[in-house]
């Protein structure tokens, strides 16, 4: 049996870390299948040292078992490398569906949106909380009152608006600087 050791720092974090890739776990299974196959037709190899041949018909049967191993490694890497093809596409389909889920979770908001959430800011009120029931018990006259009382200001809107729309604009520029970077190409051929 044999046990290979990894000291690089990426090793390290993949293998304590609790964010590991679904495809990422299927290449390191399929990384250690193909290395006990290759080690088997090694050793395979390395028992044909001490095989005894004494005719040229051993000598041809042994001969004709070192090229079949050979051949069965080679079958065994190129297996591997068709399977690490499909695994770059299966990660970087996985990889661009999480990034797409983080675009639009930093996608800007419409200034619609933006006002009722100041709305709602202004008001205290929150998503399905005690508030919610409490505003429920207040007569509706009063809290269409004060909502477009919120709403009509123009000038605290506006205001508020100004100051949110440097961080927008930086926002959007952060969120496509971080899909730039994950964008890695590869070359089939290594």
């Amino acid at each position: 049996m044999n046990f290979t050791l990894n000291n690089n720092r990426s090793s390290i974090f993949t293998q304590n870390s609790g964010y590991r890739l679904k495809s990422t776990e299927e290449r390191m299974e399929r990384v250690q299948k193909k290395q006990s196959q290759i080690d088997f037709f090694e050793g395979k190899k390395a028992e044909l040292k001490n095989m005894q041949c004494n005719t040229l018909d051993e000598i041809a049967q042994k001969l004709a078992l070192f090229n079949n191993y050979n051949d069965q490694i080679d079958a065994v890497k190129k297996q591997f490398n068709y399977e690490q093809m499909m695994h770059c596409t299966d990660e970087a389909k996985e990889l661009g569906e999480k990034i797409a889920k983080a675009a639009e979770e930093l996608e800007p908001k419409t200034a619609e949106e933006r006002r009722e959430e100041l709305a709602k800011e202004a008001l205290g009120i929150e998503d399905e909380g005690i508030l919610d029931e409490m505003l429920e018990d207040l007569p509706e006259d009063a809290l269409e009152d004060t909502l477009d009382k919120m709403l009509t200001d123009k000038e605290i809107i506006q205001e508020k608006l100004d100051e949110e729309l440097p961080e927008i604009v930086e926002q959007e520029k952060l969120t496509e600087m971080f899909l730039d970077r994950q964008y890695v190409p590869f070359d089939i051929k290594a």
